[in-house]
């Protein structure tokens, strides 16, 4: 005969399953109470509302409050110019000389955009990338809101990055929301609504992630993909639309601001070449319960080695990221190398000014060098990923740019002596792409 004791042990293990089983509804009933149908209007940017509906989403994207640091990036705002200080030589006499700070991430990019000196942002064009909202602003008044300044769009403002900059709000579908993309496309004779679904992944992030410039007259938002999108290649695009930023002050060369190409950088890598999305690392399939969602908390997968590139690669999380940190340190050795050639050009040539008799043509020559040698290595310091997004291209263009620099300062002892030094040297081993098809790989 079963003895009291385990009836009543019995009973308890049932009634705590009952109790754990209610439990269990009541949350179901309350999530689902979350997902309440909710109407969202074409212009709704706040993703609290979006929130009713996918609630789980919603509970990662506010993990973006969280601020966080890696080596050689993060969330944590920071000064490049402390880390990096020959960029107060290399940015002379632009913005970036005198504030040149790490941003906090996208659900701060309305707030930081406010700290930033007013001289740095006056035009409306800057707003693009800043809100939400965009969209009803851009329906509201069109490229007219390129000129507007930038205050009063700020006050047509209230959300940061969210949703509706990637969704539709009726199907949930990834869109395009920023026309400087599209137009990019079609000058290109690409159409980009024929984009897969795996190739979304990544161009909902391109709206923004990318190198662009404002037409000079119009402030328009371009992005300078016409020959390509190489640094090389945008370079050639500027040189053939005779374009810059601001004339440097120390060496008279009118030079470039790179912006953030990490899309450019990552086009042609390994990961990109083997389907990988900008989604697929940065914002990688999670669990919540039951269900896997695409995780909005847009950060480094350094923060989720396990979701963001255990899929692929089987080693441990401790390798992985060594692997990683051993590409970006590499990566920014090379830089710091190729900002102290660039910084060395622009010494150079400034002393050559200062003398006697100097030849102007190779003078010019020498502001020639420096410009692309500048370019260059702006290229891989403004862009997010410290190279990782491609280290291969990354050293590429910083030996470039360490050459370049070399030969402006050969140029500039040129002027002063009027005789001709031999050409550097090409090395035995250029780099690491030596023909035309190497630099550009099949897709």
């Amino acid at each position: 005969m079963v003895s009291r004791k385990y009836i009543l042990l019995l009973w308890s293990v049932l009634f705590l399953f009952f109790i754990v089983y209610l439990s269990g509804c009541t949350l179901l009933q309350n999530r689902q109470a979350e997902r309440a149908p909710v109407e969202l209007s074409e212009f709704e940017a706040d993703p609290a509302v979006w929130g009713r509906l996918y609630p789980d989403h919603y509970d990662s994207y506010l993990q973006n409050y969280m601020i966080s640091r890696t080596e050689y990036g993060g969330s944590d705002m920071y000064s490049k110019l402390e880390r990096e200080p020959l960029l107060r030589i290399i940015f002379n006499g632009f913005g970036f000389s005198k504030e040149y700070n790490e941003d906090r991430g996208h659900i701060y990019s309305l707030e930081d955009i406010k700290l930033i000196d007013p001289a740095r942002k006056s035009v409306g064009t800057c707003i693009t990338c800043k809100t939400s909202d965009f969209k009803r602003i851009y329906h509201d008044h069109g490229e007219n809101y390129y000129t507007m300044a930038i205050t009063d769009l700020l006050d047509q403002s209230q959300h940061p990055v969210s949703c509706l900059d990637c969704h539709h709000p009726e199907t949930n579908e990834l869109v395009i929301t920023r026309p400087a993309l599209i137009e990019a496309f079609e000058r290109q004779g690409r159409d980009i609504t024929k984009a897969t679904r795996n190739e979304m992944r990544s161009l909902v992030c391109a709206q923004c992630h990318v190198e662009y410039y404002f037409e000079p007259e119009t402030k328009k938002l371009v992005f300078p993909w016409d020959q390509g999108v190489k640094a090389d290649e945008i370079y050639a695009y500027f040189e053939e639309i005779g374009f810059s930023d601001w004339v440097h002050p120390d060496s008279q060369t009118p030079v470039l601001k790179a912006q953030h190409p990490d899309w450019e950088l990552n086009q042609g890598s390994v990961h990109q070449q083997n389907g990988v999305s900008c989604s697929d690392c940065h914002m990688p399939y999670v669990r919540v319960g039951a269900m896997k969602i695409s995780s909005h908390w847009w950060t480094s997968p350094l923060h989720n080695l396990q979701e963001s590139c255990g899929t692929c690669h089987r080693q441990s999380e401790d390798y992985l990221k060594e692997r990683i940190l051993y590409t970006q340190r590499r990566v920014y050795d090379q830089m710091m190398k190729a900002q102290q050639s660039v910084t060395g050009a622009i010494q150079s040539i400034a002393q050559a000014m200062d003398q006697a008799n100097v030849d102007e043509s190779k003078l010019n020559e020498a502001r020639a060098l420096h410009r692309e040698a500048q370019w260059y290595v702006d290229f891989i310091s403004s862009e997010n990923s410290m190279g990782f997004h491609n280290p291969q291209e990354a050293l590429r263009i910083l030996a470039d740019s360490q050459r370049l620099a070399g030969e402006a300062r050969v140029k500039a002892l040129e002027s002063l002596t009027g005789q001709s030094l031999p050409e550097l040297l090409e090395p035995e081993n250029p780099g690491f792409y030596t023909t035309q098809e190497d630099r550009n790989p099949p897709q």
